[in-house]
């Protein structure tokens, strides 16, 4: 049996290196951070075939010492840490002092350094077990660090790597997460000599618009919710915007990228009511915290973390990315408070219920409030529409500001399926089902989240048949049934009738609609439908209830729904995550038919 012995310090350090340096990014990241821990204002990277051949970071830090150059390519020595309790309250980035002595068994690097206050820079380089005596250099106040031929002692590994284009990507990816946590410092990249990023200091959002594109920044919500001894801020793209991958997920905790689980449900969780089939959101939030309450010293790359108050910090993540969703969809009405429409708007007419719609309001009416002169016209029906339908509380002010209603009036509808309204910048196209849908469906939230699902007793009560499971699911389910504004009873074993429903679905085709409720239950359970899944049965109850497409509305009707969305959380998307609506400007029509060439 072989003896048991210690193994050499390069093997200790090489065998570190797997876990520590996966590829070039793996080393750029360690690099990164260190010169962040330094306080340095300034760090540019250098890159040659992907990082492979070269990685090289120049910061303008505070530098090492000449006697603490060797130092600090040992492993277990840092400056971060002295005691358990460092260790209980971490604020740097770096803190084990294994990185560089991991990084340095597997390439040839050279540290070069100099402290403010020193007259000259000090080189020290090591290839393998080879160390130089440290030498005199020229560099400006600061670090930098060359790691050249990253695996030149460790063949098998080096074969692992991929293409240079995947590897640079790689670092590329890094290079972003390291500058989003840090706006106050200006990032440079460099790859192959031609520079690929150049991030001037800034403020954080701005900062997030330049990595991730200027159309992320103007799509995006803001985020900043603080809770005792918490702050979480950033911004979350809005679900309309949502992407295929996970691409554009950035989440720090005290400035460092971590990927967690409870985070990740805490986000989707946030998200799940709002974001169409598989799509993904996009975000960069920045999770303040009590370094006592998080531990980081969970895995070498110190990208997993653990919390001590876990349930606490989901829920307030998901409230507060929850709040910043349905803010958009509420600042849509950028006046003062109103009140809602008198007419409740859920009692529009069924589908196949053909009412006329007129084509416009009147010219006088749009000429006051968007402050353009009208031109004369007879007074035709379509004319008068409005003075003549809108009742005395509902009628609409042309003293009205053109802001007052971001949404605009209705000119009409389009195959029946769209409103083509005006508003003060421009055409607004709504999607009247999947906005009438969004609608209903926080009406029902609310309403069961305060046990007040008003009930509309039937004139004449709907009878349809059932299976012996409908049946059976009526018999067992009757407290469910009412929680959620039903009252189904059994007229024989094969017979149900429905007496009541929610009164905001009193149009929907009653029969289906309480077929759907009852699969549903047997599907999943009372106790899950009032839960875990109360979200999706009353997406069910919505899309039922919601006008259908190729309903005849008239201008009133449709103005009702342009008020109501206006009042309502999350409206600029339907509860599968499609966006309702969409706005183009005077300026994008013009340029349509040439205006103005």
């Amino acid at each position: 049996m072989p003896t048991i012995k210690p193994l050499p310090e390069l093997l200790i350090n090489q065998i570190a290196a797997g876990e520590v340096v996966e590829r070039p990014a793996s080393a750029l990241k360690e690099i990164l951070e260190n010169s962040i821990d330094a306080g340095a204002k300034k760090i540019t990277v250098q890159l040659q075939q992907g990082g492979v051949k070269q990685i090289r970071v120049t910061d303008d830090g505070s530098g090492i010492a000449k006697d603490e150059l060797l130092l600090a390519l040992t492993r277990h020595s840092t400056s971060k840490i002295s005691t358990l309790e460092d260790l209980h309250r971490i604020t740097s980035l770096g803190f084990r002092g294994e990185a560089l002595a991991s990084i340095a068994a597997v390439s040839r690097l050279t540290l070069t350094s100099r402290p403010a206050g020193q007259s000259h820079a000090w080189q020290i380089e090591i290839e393998g077990k080879a160390v130089s005596q440290p030498e005199p250099a020229a560099l400006a106040c600061g670090t930098m660090l060359d790691v050249n031929d990253l695996y030149f002692n460790i063949p098998a590994r080096r074969k692992f790597l991929k293409s240079e284009a995947t590897e640079f990507a790689h670092c590329d990816e890094t290079f972003k997460r390291l500058a989003l946590s840090q706006a106050g410092i200006e990032f440079v990249l460099q790859h192959n000599g031609k520079v690929r990023r150049l991030l001037r200091a800034t403020n954080s959002a701005q900062r997030i618009a330049a990595v991730l594109g200027e159309e992320f920044g103007q799509t995006a919500a803001p985020v900043d919710e603080q809770s005792a001894d918490m702050r979480l801020h950033g911004m979350v793209a809005l679900p309309a915007y949502a992407r295929s991958s996970r691409d554009a997920q950035y989440f720090f905790v005290n400035n460092r990228f971590v990927s967690d689980k409870l985070i990740s449900h805490a986000l989707r969780e946030a998200y799940r009511d709002v974001l169409h089939l598989d799509k993904h959101p996009a975000f960069a939030l920045f999770l303040e915290i009590d370094p006592e309450s998080v531990d980081v010293n969970v895995h070498p790359t110190k990208t997993e973390v653990r919390f001590r108050e876990a349930r606490a910090l989901h829920q307030f993540i998901f409230h507060a990315i929850n709040k910043a969703l349905a803010t958009p969809s509420r600042t849509i009405n950028t006046a003062e408070p109103e009140q809602p429409p008198a007419r409740s708007f859920p009692a529009y007419p069924k589908t196949g219920q053909a009412q006329s719609a007129a084509v416009s309001q009147p010219n006088s009416f749009y000429g006051t409030l968007f402050g353009v002169e009208p031109r004369a016209h007879p007074a035709t029906p379509a004319n008068t529409f409005a003075a003549q339908t809108a009742k005395p509380d509902q009628a609409i002010s042309t003293q009205e500001k053109p802001d007052s209603h971001p949404l605009g009036f209705a000119l009409g509808q389009l195959h029946g399926v769209y409103i083509l309204a005006q508003n003060a910048r421009g055409l607004v196209v709504v999607d009247m089902h999947a906005a009438h849908e969004r609608i209903m469906y926080e009406q029902l939230k609310q309403a069961l989240d305060q046990h007040e699902i008003a009930m509309q007793p039937l004139l004449i009560p709907v009878v349809f048949h059932a299976d012996s499971l409908e049946v059976a699911v009526v018999e067992e389910n009757h407290s469910t049934l009412e929680q959620l504004g039903f009252d189904i009873a059994v007229l024989s074993p094969a017979t149900l009738t429905v007496r009541a429903v929610p009164a905001t679905l009193k149009d929907a085709d009653i029969a289906q609609l309480a077929r759907d409720i009852l699969r549903e239950i047997r599907e999943y359970g009372a106790s899950q439908i009032l839960t875990a899944k109360r979200n999706e049965i009353l997406a069910t109850m919505a899309c039922h209830g919601a006008v259908r497409a190729n309903s005849r509305l008239t201008l009133e009707e449709m103005n009702a729904l342009l008020r109501d969305m206006e009042q309502t959380e999350r409206s600029g998307q339907c509860n599968h995550g499609r966006p309702t609506w969409f706005e183009t400007s005077l300026a994008d029509l013009d340029k349509l038919f040439m205006r103005g060439k």
